[in-house]
C-alpha cells in the first residue's frame, strides 16, 4: 500500500505560503504558512498533521488489540500532543480515554502499551513516546 500527499510552496519562509493536497482529496488546497505552524495563523501545519497521525494510528490499532482480546469498544479518544523544539519533534504524548466493556485496567494498559510500540507511525517515529490512558 502507497499513500501520497502534495505540499505546493511560494515565496519565502516568513512571508509565503502554501497547500497540502491528499490523494483522498479530503485535504485539498489546505492551505499552511509560517504564521499557521509557529504563531497563529489560519490553516494546517505538518506538526498538526504528525499529531493527527499518530492519535489516528494508535487508535486504530488499540482498537484491533481489544478486539483481538474479545471486549466490546463504546469509544476510544486519543489526543496527540507533538513538541517541536530548536526544529526537532522531541516527543509525542498520547492522552487516551476509553469506554470498553468488560475489560480490566490492567489489561486495558497492557494494550495501550502494546499498541503505543507496534502502531505503524510510533514505529517510524525517533523521538520520546508518551501514553497516559484511562477508562471511562
Amino acid at each position: 500500500m502507497k499513500r501520497n500527499a502534495t505540499a505546493v510552496w511560494k515565496g519565502s519562509l516568513k512571508e509565503g505560503a502554501g497547500h497540502l493536497t491528499t490523494q483522498s482529496g479530503i485535504l485539498q488546497n489546505t492551505q499552511y504558512s509560517f504564521k499557521s505552524r509557529f504563531e497563529e495563523g489560519i490553516g494546517t501545519n505538518p506538526e498538526e498533521l504528525v499529531a493527527a497521525a499518530h492519535s489516528g494510528c494508535f487508535t486504530m490499532q488499540l482498537s484491533a488489540y481489544i478486539t483481538e482480546g474479545g471486549f466490546e469498544i463504546e469509544s476510544i479518544e486519543t489526543k496527540c500532543d507533538i513538541n517541536l523544539l530548536e526544529g526537532r519533534i522531541v516527543s509525542s504524548h498520547l492522552t487516551v480515554s476509553a469506554k470498553i466493556k468488560g475489560i480490566s485496567n490492567e489489561t486495558f494498559q497492557e494494550l495501550v502499551s502494546k499498541a503505543e510500540e507496534n502502531c505503524p507511525i510510533s514505529k517510524l517515529f525517533d523521538t520520546e513516546i508518551s501514553t497516559e490512558a484511562s477508562l471511562a
